[in-house]
């Protein structure tokens, strides 16, 4: 069993030249996470299967040269807007706030250079028995569009052997909107294994969701009951099980992509269950957010190649995003992502893994 570890070491240079690090953090029995300042990405997550071999479970590029030719969000952090804002526009306090639109219509993950393709500041490590990083920056007032200096702070912080916990903090110094998540695609066969996620069982904790029109914005009469649809995963459920279902939801989103609206309440809750009955991994997800976006790696073409130069295809992975609603803004019947000078943004996602 190793001791507890933070390691470092050159993951390569962005275009101007700039030296990118990869940081790992190490836990016991062969759990770790490697984060990468750019993007503030989850760039491998390694955790053992029912036998004890350990294997990376998300989607990614071995080099950073993959990450810089292609936005495919793999592992990164979203922001300042995670998910879609309809039309790229909002009103806050009466003045019209202009966005630009990057998802058809709308403004989707922050717009077309969201907090994913900046490079962040290593701010705190520490190797004691829980390894953390912090990483920080600065959202200039109008970037993207949005309102507000922003100074945003995230900590990843390998826990109780294994677990990896993301903690999002952020401040305004004028009235905004802020929603922030990470966007890992996980396989928990492992990113290299070949094997697809239908067969995972997924448990989503929510009796609604928001169905969606054809650009993927929430219609008006969201939430809807899961009770007697597709959407149902308050039971496990094999993903594949309903995925080709003739049903008008499925096929908007090309399978699953929608939000699940999670229990109101304060402090960090159960919001899933991924299991894999091949290698017998499990992660259960613990988040404060009011929203789970379930993504079943619809868009995934073959267009981009990985780790392992395998190329990434539809069912490779799939993504459990916690996040504020999406196009709350423009939804005051939504959770308010509003954040206003003098508060303080913070959101937690508890990643807790074990087998069976």
């Amino acid at each position: 069993m190793t001791s507890a570890s933070i390691a470092r070491a050159p993951f390569g240079k962005l275009h101007d030249g700039t030296m990118v690090e990869r940081v790992t953090l190490r836990g016991a029995h062969g759990f770790e996470a490697a984060i990468l300042p750019f993007g503030a990405t989850l760039q491998a997550l390694l955790t053992p299967d029912r036998s004890g071999h350990c294997d990376d479970v998300v989607l990614g590029h071995d080099e950073l040269d993959g990450y810089l030719a292609q936005r495919k969000f793999f592992g990164a952090t979203i922001g300042r807007y995670a998910n879609r804002i309809a039309g790229a526009r909002f009103v806050l306090d009466g003045e019209t706030v202009n966005l630009e639109a990057n998802n058809g219509p709308n403004a989707l993950h922050g717009g077309p250079q969201g907090f994913d393709r900046k490079l962040w500041r290593i701010a705190e490590l520490s190797d004691d028995l829980e390894p953390t990083l912090v990483l920080e920056r600065e959202s200039p007032h109008g970037e993207e569009g949005y309102p507000g200096t922003l100074a945003t702070r995230v900590t990843y912080r390998v826990r109780d052997s294994i677990e990896l916990s993301i903690t999002y903090e952020a401040t305004t110094d004028r009235p905004t909107y802020v929603n922030l998540t990470n966007h890992s695609f996980f396989n928990l066969d492992g990113a290299r294994s070949g094997m697809e996620i239908l067969d995972h069982r997924l448990t989503i904790a929510s009796d609604h969701f928001l169905a969606v029109d054809a650009t993927a914005i929430p219609l008006p009469e969201s939430p809807r009951p899961v009770d007697g649809t597709p959407f149902d995963f308050r039971k496990p459920t094999a993903i594949g099980e309903r995925i080709r279902m003739n049903d008008e939801q499925l096929r908007l989103g090309r399978g699953y992509d929608h939000n699940f609206c999670l229990a109101s309440g304060t402090g960090l809750r159960f919001a899933a269950r991924l299991e894999a009955p091949h290698s017998g991994r499990v992660m259960e997800l613990f988040t404060d957010q009011p929203g789970l976006q379930f993504y079943s790696g619809n868009f995934l073409d073959g267009s981009t190649a990985g780790k392992g130069d395998r190329l990434y295809r539809q069912s490779d992975a799939l993504c459990l995003e916690p996040h504020a609603w999406p196009d709350t803004p423009n939804r005051p019947d939504f959770p308010s992502a509003r954040l206003d000078p003098g508060q303080i943004y913070r959101r937690s996602i508890v990643y807790r893994f074990s087998t069976v």
